[in-house]
């Protein structure tokens, strides 16, 4: 099954037990917009190369809607199509006055240099610009996109509408960005693994974590458990997975990745098979990569 009839599934399922008029449901499954657009862009080395973008805005009916851009080779359309419904859903559930709203470009930003990046992002603005706004749409980081991402695309938006700061949110603090966003995302995986654990009477502290995936989510998530005295044993992300027993050094990770791009080749661990990172032995499994991945 994929994301996107996962998606309506559990939907369906729960406009069921909400007692949700059918002919409603039914509306609120067909999103508001679909928008899939040509990138293409001149490469360093002088050749071509054309990727395609993707933007779903779902329901605007509580507000503008808000959702991220993810860079990844498994963008496509269903993905976003999904992930733009449960972005409605959650700003709902959480009361907070927006729609949803999804995007993203299939491509694999770690064999694209930083001016390559820039100009793909650019490009995908300049075809999206008259389809997002401060009051229509507002973009958002996601999986392989970050400040600079959105540094790029609020210059670009500004070239056609004026200097717009608000029109992303994720950007750099110089920008007009927000103090902790970067955290924001690992810091809920924190506080939702602390609810867990005091059910059960745990704290954080002495548990043994393995973490898939290593990107902004995966990486604050480690970093904030490890402060509060949790065991990070194992991780993964796109280019492998590590694993110690006896608790990896997380400050000396983080640098690793910075300087590597990865967890690959980090001397304070062995290597161990990315598919096997789901099957480590722990106390608590976070799953902070691509969605889908716990099945039979």
């Amino acid at each position: 099954m994929n994301a996107l009839a996962a998606t309506n599934r559990n939907f369906r399922l729960a406009s069921k037990l909400l007692g949700i008029d059918s002919k409603l449901a039914k509306s609120l499954l067909i999103p508001f917009r679909e928008v899939k657009v040509e990138c293409t862009i001149p490469k360093d080395d002088g050749s071509l190369a054309t990727f395609v973008g993707f933007r779903v805005q779902h329901d605007n009916s509580r507000g503008p809607m808000k959702g991220g851009i993810r860079y990844h080779p498994q963008v496509e359309t269903d993905e976003v199509n999904a992930l733009a419904q449960l972005m409605t859903w959650k700003a709902a559930v959480a009361n907070i006055p927006y729609g949803g709203a999804k995007g993203g470009i299939g491509c694999d930003p770690s064999q694209l240099t930083l001016s390559e990046l820039e100009r793909l992002t650019r490009v995908f603005t300049q075809k999206i610009h008259d389809l997002i706004g401060i009051q229509i749409d507002v973009p958002a980081p996601d999986m392989g996109t970050g400040p600079q991402t959105m540094a790029w695309i609020l210059d670009e938006y500004s070239k056609f509408h004026g200097h717009s700061p608000a029109i992303v949110t994720g950007k750099p603090i110089d920008l007009g960005g927000s103090l902790g966003r970067d955290a924001a995302t690992g810091r809920g995986v924190l506080f939702a693994t602390e609810a867990l654990l005091n059910e059960y009477g745990k704290s954080v502290s002495g548990q043994r974590f393995v973490i898939q995936g290593f990107g902004n989510v995966g990486s604050w998530a480690a970093k904030l458990i490890s402060e509060k005295g949790g065991k990070v044993v194992a991780v993964s992300d796109i280019t492998g997975a590590i694993k110690n027993s006896q608790g990896l050094d997380i400050p000396s990770l983080l640098k690793h990745c910075k300087e590597h791009r990865g967890v690959r080749g980090f001397e304070g661990a062995e290597p161990v098979d990315s598919q096997s990172i789901l099957l480590q032995d722990c106390d608590v499994l976070i799953p902070a990569a691509l969605g889908g991945v716990i099945n039979k």
